[in-house]
């Protein structure tokens, strides 16, 4: 399967050629970018009320996991953002067979939060702001089911919530189309291979990521300077 991502990495002139194909469209249209997402929307109407104690979960996917997780390792209350699958069976989580778009996983980030610091809802706001939820089974350059924005909740509160979230916002028209994030189950989410993770900080000179997902991070840092943090959290190495 053709893969954007593969080959925006494989050199210096394929992607500037994919790139002058992808921001121009393919037959000539405008496609939005990560410096397009800079834009205030509303916080959540309805949120969760914090518990006594201890962190949160919550499991997002919303185009390539390398953006998604960079973006949340820099938002303060966030205590670990993992980049993996979800939605499908364990035997075929692998990123190679994942990349055919058959195995119901989409590339997602489970993100371990303190309610106390941050809120459900407001990460929902943070996610909502910067990627694109009206884009079906595609973000940006990357199209397939793999690529889905979906909001894997953890337990029936979080369901309300996201489902209470995207009616706010496509109620007031904050997009101009409709909003197509899916509220689905958290039916087992599996780490992404070691390559994977802290993929935006080990290599910010990626064409890729300087492209597609460094705007994200301006973005973050533009719209919630109070909950911007400059260092990332990031993914501790696994010990061989």
């Amino acid at each position: 399967m053709w893969n954007p991502k593969s080959l925006l990495r494989a050199s210096a002139v394929s992607t500037a050629a994919l790139l002058g194909i992808y921001l121009l469209g393919p037959f000539g249209g405008a496609v939005a970018r990560g410096a397009d997402l800079d834009r205030t929307l509303p916080a959540p109407l309805v949120d969760e009320t914090p518990p006594g104690s201890g962190t949160e979960t919550l499991t997002l996917a919303g185009g390539c996991f390398w953006g998604v997780q960079g973006v949340f390792q820099h938002v303060r209350g966030v205590v670990n953002a993992v980049s993996g699958y979800d939605g499908g069976a364990a035997g075929t989580a692998q990123y190679e067979v994942v990349s055919s778009g058959t195995t119901g996983h989409a590339e997602s980030v489970r993100i371990t939060y303190d309610p106390h610091v941050i809120s459900y809802g407001r990460l929902l706001q943070i996610f909502f702001s910067t990627t694109d939820p009206t884009q079906l089974n595609q973000q940006y350059p990357d199209q397939g089911t793999q690529y889905r924005s979906e909001i894997f909740a953890a337990n029936p509160e979080q369901v309300r919530i996201a489902k209470a979230y995207i009616a706010q916002l496509d109620q007031a028209k904050m997009f101009p189309k409709a909003i197509v994030t899916q509220v689905g189950q958290d039916t087992g989410f599996y780490p992404a291979e070691a390559y994977h993770q802290n993929f935006l900080t080990l290599h910010p000179d990626s064409p890729y990521i300087a492209t597609f997902d460094l705007p994200k991070i301006a973005a973050l840092q533009k719209v919630f300077p109070a909950h911007f943090r400059s260092d990332p959290v990031l993914v501790a190495r696994r010990s061989s």
